[in-house]
């Protein structure tokens, strides 16, 4: 007699064979031991993990894939695959940083030499024994000293003036007023020789990292359409965008720092000066209008007489 397979069998029934529950139960792939020896149809023989599917081929070749696209953000990589955009930001960058080196040294040497000048000039003028002497004496500095300059700007308007007694000049301006001219015209050209360059380092360190900005903006550009050419973000197709644009903003922020760091420390610099330039021509003034002795006082408190006439 044949039995419907639509109804289900009996366990209990007579002549049916016992069946083990635990081999009705689901069984755990993971629980399965595997042995490496045996072959599997279809698997390949180097994989590590037969439940994930990874190879040490694979891993290998994927891990020599990212060493090769790390060397693609180098800089030299970055030079030979520079377009117009990326030549244009970088060597203009570079101008930057070179014409701020020039005038940071041309400024420090400068502002060396007139302090370490200053009070040495200031003591020959009034230690000198006479008026011939100091003048003598202050047409020996260096050209680009300016305390000696302001001094023999303030003798000659003094010789000046006293030439032109009975002119218009004398009822039109008395002794004081002419040499506070003189005095202030003197001063006024000596401080704008400490000012060149001042405005090229605060131009650079304030615009310098918007320039390394753009070829940050452009290399992430680049990166873009080569995920957009290749249909994949892999290290290969965005290393050498991304790296271009890494070294840009490293590059605006290399050429900004010190531009503004020099900027700063010249500025205080050139107030200290300043304030030496107006205290010698006061002292100045006060001399040759009044014709009292000055006693101490000036810079460094370099002034321990008075100039004989």
């Amino acid at each position: 007699m044949l039995q419907d397979p639509n109804v289900p069998t009996d366990p209990n029934a007579a002549g049916a064979a016992p069946v083990d529950a635990a081999a009705l139960a689901p069984t755990d792939p993971s629980a399965i031991p595997v042995d490496p020896s045996v072959a599997v149809p279809g698997m390949d023989p180097s994989i590590i993990d037969p439940s994930l599917g990874v190879s040490a081929g694979a891993l290998a070749g994927t891990k020599a894939d990212n060493a090769a696209a790390m060397s693609q953000m180098g800089f030299s990589h970055m030079i030979q695959n520079f377009d117009f955009v990326g030549y244009t930001v970088f060597i203009t960058l570079i101008v930057m940083s070179t014409v701020s080196v020039y005038f940071i040294v041309i400024n420090s040497l400068r502002n060396s030499m007139i302090r370490s000048r200053a009070n040495r000039v200031i003591k020959a003028f009034w230690n000198s024994t006479g008026l011939q002497a100091s003048i003598d004496s202050m047409q020996k500095e260096a050209r680009g000293e300016p305390f000696s300059k302001i001094a023999i700007d303030c003798v000659n308007a003094v010789a000046h003036h006293q030439r032109s007694e009975g002119s218009s000049l004398v009822e039109a301006l008395n002794r004081s007023e002419f040499i506070d001219r003189a005095l202030r015209q003197a001063v006024t050209r000596e401080s704008s020789r400490l000012e060149p360059g001042l405005t090229w380092l605060a131009s650079v360190g304030s615009t310098a990292p918007f320039v390394g900005l753009l070829g940050t903006v452009w290399g992430i550009y680049h990166a873009l359409l080569r995920i957009a050419s290749t249909g994949q973000a892999s290290m290969d197709a965005v290393a050498g965008p991304v790296g271009e644009a890494l070294i840009m903003t490293a590059l605006g922020l290399f050429v900004a720092i010190p531009a503004v760091i020099a900027y700063n420390f010249f500025v205080r610099g050139n107030k200290k000066i300043l304030s030496d330039f107006d205290d010698f021509a006061h002292d100045l003034h006060d001399y040759f209008a009044t014709g009292a002795r000055i006693e101490g006082g000036g810079p460094a408190a370099a002034r321990p007489a008075v100039v004989k006439k």
